[in-house]
């Protein structure tokens, strides 16, 4: 598997998450009520799957690598998605600080997650879309056998060191689960 395809497995992955994400906002705007611990398990994927994991082998793996083979960090592709990863933190921190109180029945707080919920799920379809169909497709064409071969054992190495033993796992499992329920 090449790194993007890697990443384009992940990807799937997230989207699951975030078909949940859709029908908890459903749920949200159907009963005016929230499944604090449920929303609680989706801060934590996209907090360590899809940022510490995911993003972590594009910000500082494979963005290097293709600005190193000539493709612009700035004014391009790779400046968009920086920015959406950005963009993306603040409304999982937004959704985050207004769970438990949005829970607890805080019609204020509710809006806050409902808006905050929308809008990262929003911003992510589309980001993915984007790495999918315009970012992946040109870094296999600009990186080279070796340089795929060496991001291939970086990413691997982000599962094994950076996350841990059994994460990477954990988190599609977890994934599944939410697809599920």
């Amino acid at each position: 598997m090449t790194p993007t395809e890697t990443l384009k497995h992940e990807h799937h992955v997230i989207l699951m998450v975030l078909k949940a994400a859709a029908r908890e906002l459903s749920f949200i705007d159907e009963r005016e009520s929230v499944h604090g611990a449920t929303v609680e398990q989706m801060v934590d994927f996209f907090r360590h799957f899809a940022d510490e994991c995911h993003h972590a082998k594009e910000e500082q793996h494979l963005f290097p690598a293709m600005v190193r083979r000539g493709v612009a960090q700035e004014n391009g592709p790779i400046g968009v998605m920086l920015h959406e990863h950005e963009l993306g933190r603040g409304f999982v921190r937004q959704i985050a600080e207004s769970v438990n109180a949005a829970a607890a029945g805080d019609s204020q707080a509710r809006e806050q997650l409902r808006s905050a919920l929308d809008s990262y799920i929003t911003l992510l379809r589309q980001h993915i879309d984007k790495e999918n169909k315009v970012l992946f497709p040109l870094a296999d064409s600009v990186l080279t056998d070796d340089d795929q071969k060496q991001l291939q054992e970086a990413f691997d190495r982000v599962e094994a060191e950076e996350m841990g033993d059994g994460v990477h796992e954990k988190y599609h499992q977890l994934a599944h689960d939410l697809t599920e329920s």
